[in-house]
């Protein structure tokens, strides 16, 4: 495997144990039973160990949603129009009711929208920032005839490092939480076969959904071009470049480079759905550490979800049945984040209402 932190330039450094075992120690003296939070407590840990601090607060939300086409597209793998994509950013970016908007509004989450490569989306749009549009047209047909990858190792490194740099803007502009989401007609193939690709799956089975809503024969389909595509490409599970290259898509190459970019400025990231869960794969490949810096947010219905989830060791908040992608889970998640954080922050301890702890040593957690 290749030294990712260089050819990246990127550093991640473990969580703070101290931190953590000091936190831990104040999570016993609240005003509660042992462990009776649950998942909440162990939040308010891991942000400590991500932060150094005891306290901390996530009041500023900022959510990166990645939009680009792929060339997959054309193997009849989506049963929305592509255009859809196009559209879609432009609503995002006028903030037209789309299910992320109304989310990130409700929450007080700062809405980037993130030109990667969508078909016919002129640069310039107000809202959309598209310094980072290397591929205006998406990424190639990776399950073509003509055998030709969906992208140069080039692009895919350059589009790993737009994630980067937006993820070192979010930590100078005193962002405390970072969010990934997506749009891309198609693009639950390209994620599909980059997990299978990095956790050595050969069933399409155990990885490919049926996306938007596909037909029977269209799913049956999906699956197919999946695995051929992997049989004819030939990824290398330990080099999620060559992954990225040859069956991804721009939008996994983005959000994988948020979720390296997040851990190496020590920000908590939190993971959407079977999108943004392929990117998170490969990040944590890339760079073990950075997965204890992830926060996934939703189980998502995509059985591909399930594997790298799996693989990551991060049980999911939430099981909503959500399939919307858009970065949706990552507002209602940011939620938690914060209930978590209010009660290690604002709980009162036996000691301060001067309430009898001694029996709490006999307790079993």
């Amino acid at each position: 495997m290749k030294d990712f932190a260089a050819t990246l330039r990127i550093r991640i450094d473990p969580l703070d144990r101290e931190c953590m075992e000091e936190a831990a120690a104040h999570q016993d003296r609240l005003l509660k039973p042992p462990g009776s939070l649950g998942q909440l407590e162990a939040i308010a840990l891991r942000i400590a160990g991500i932060t150094g601090q005891l306290h901390n607060r996530t009041d500023r939300k900022v959510l990166f949603l990645f939009g680009s086409d792929h060339g997959v597209y054309d193997e009849g793998v989506s049963a929305s129009p592509q255009h859809f994509t196009r559209t879609l950013m432009e609503f995002y970016a006028k903030n037209a009711g789309c299910g992320i908007n109304v989310l990130c509004d409700r929450v007080g989450v700062n809405l980037r929208v993130i030109d990667m490569g969508v078909k016919g989306l002129s640069p310039g749009i107000p809202g959309i920032d598209s310094r980072f549009r290397s591929m205006p047209e998406g990424t190639g047909n990776f399950a073509g005839e003509n055998a030709a990858c969906a992208m140069s190792k080039d692009e895919a490194v350059k589009a790993i490092e737009a994630g980067i740099t937006l993820a070192g803007e979010a930590k100078r502009e005193g962002f405390q939480i970072v969010g990934t989401g997506e749009v891309g007609m198609g693009n639950t193939t390209p994620a599909a076969a980059c997990i299978m690709a990095a956790l050595e799956v050969d069933d399409p089975g155990l990885a490919v959904g049926r996306g938007g809503g596909l037909t029977d024969d269209a799913f049956e389909k999906k699956k197919r071009v999946v695995a051929e595509a992997l049989k004819k490409h030939r990824p290398d599970p330990s080099d999620p470049i060559d992954i990225l290259s040859k069956v991804g898509g721009l939008d996994i190459a983005g959000m994988m480079g948020v979720f390296l970019g997040a851990a190496h400025h020590r920000l908590p990231v939190v993971i959407d759905g079977v999108i943004s869960i392929a990117a998170a794969l490969l990040a944590a490949v890339a760079a073990p550490l950075s997965k204890e810096f992830m926060i996934s947010s939703h189980l998502s219905q995509e059985p591909g979800y399930a594997l790298a989830v799996g693989s990551l060791a991060s049980a999911p908040l939430l099981n909503l049945d959500m399939r919307l992608g858009e970065g949706s889970g990552c507002p209602i998640a940011m939620q938690i984040v914060d209930d978590a954080l209010a009660l290690m922050n604002s709980m009162n301890t036996f000691d301060g209402v001067s309430l009898e702890s001694e029996y709490r040593k006999k307790l079993k957690v």
